[in-house]
């Protein structure tokens, strides 16, 4: 480890140093259109005929269209033009478009990605995360993440999992830090969407710290983290800050 630099890394043998060598890497798995199963959510693939008409109306209850301001797409004035946006998504490997299911009501409130699949370095993305007001800083959101960290990680073998979004999106950049992503840096004048430019800022997580994550989330996840009326007694943040302090 090169400590100061905070760099994985060995000595060759010409006294330089070079990245950890990894013997046994063989890549990892590409996703499949799976469902994943939560105790609050189900994440499954999108499907244009039983997801599109409820996601529609979820988004349509969010009181202007604030929230599609920092995404690729919408807002979509219309059923017709949401659903030509969806069925185009659920024909996508990459990204590779989930709808969120909320249990309770059995109806889809929102949808999320995996993305820049990189099977062969083991790097991976979420991202297009569309969340109507059902959904938005919910339990289900959280768990909504944590079923895909824990797919990617323990299921697939993914070294890294990616969080990006603009760099004026403070909201996004609020959620990759709870979420347990650490802040990497901003790729200036990365994008241009909407006819504007974006400075892109980076998170991720690796595999050598989803453990210690994956306890947060199951923690903060509990039944009786939450008391009646759903409001948290422990705050996932403060769970993962306390993790790594301890580390």
């Amino acid at each position: 480890m090169d400590r100061e630099n905070g760099l994985d890394s060995t000595i060759n043998e010409f006294m330089q140093p070079v990245g950890t060598p990894l013997p046994h890497w063989h890549g990892a798995k590409e996703p499949a259109r799976i469902a994943l199963h939560g105790a609050y959510v189900r994440l499954e693939p999108v499907d244009v005929d039983r997801h599109a008409r409820e996601l529609y109306e979820a988004y349509r209850e969010a009181p202007d269209a604030s929230a599609w301001t920092y995404l690729f797409v919408g807002p979509f004035d219309t059923f017709d033009a949401y659903r030509d946006y969806l069925q185009a998504a659920a024909a996508s490997d990459d990204p590779m478009h989930f709808s969120v299911i909320d249990l309770a009501s059995g109806r889809a409130v929102g949808t999320l990605a995996l993305m820049r699949i990189d099977s062969k370095n083991g790097v991976i993305e979420v991202g297009h995360v569309i969340y109507s007001p059902r959904l938005q800083r919910t339990r289900l959101a959280t768990e909504a993440i944590y079923l895909l960290a824990r797919y990617v990680f323990d299921e697939l073998g993914y070294r890294r999992f990616e969080w990006k979004c603009d760099a004026l999106n403070a909201p996004s950049r609020t959620a990759a830090l709870r979420n347990g992503f650490r802040f990497e840096g901003i790729f200036r004048q990365a994008v241009i969407y909407k006819g504007r430019s974006r400075d892109t800022a980076w998170y991720s997580m690796i595999d050598i710290e989803w453990p210690a994550l994956r306890r947060c989330y199951e923690r903060w996840l509990e039944p009786q983290n939450f008391d009646a009326d759903g409001v948290q007694t422990e705050r996932l943040s403060e769970l993962i800050q306390a993790s790594r302090c301890a580390s």
